[in-house]
């Protein structure tokens, strides 16, 4: 049977509180990225979020094409 590291219990923390609010971790993610990197912000969304993040991006540059 496995112990229970430091590290394991805080990643079973940080999953759960992803289940419990996912909306409100988003704007932690984004706080994040300010101090942290790109990778930082997409491995915390999970893949939905980073779906959304794509999505976002690549409707913000087809607007920006159709004004420039």
């Amino acid at each position: 049977m496995w112990k229970k590291t430091p590290e394991r219990r805080r990643e079973r923390l940080i999953q759960e509180e992803l289940k419990r609010n996912p909306t409100g971790n988003m704007n932690d993610d984004f706080n994040r990225a300010n101090s942290g990197g790109l990778a930082d912000v997409v491995g915390s969304l999970g893949w939905k979020g980073t779906g959304i993040l794509i999505l976002v991006i690549i409707i913000g540059f087809t607007i920006a094409t159709f004004f420039i």
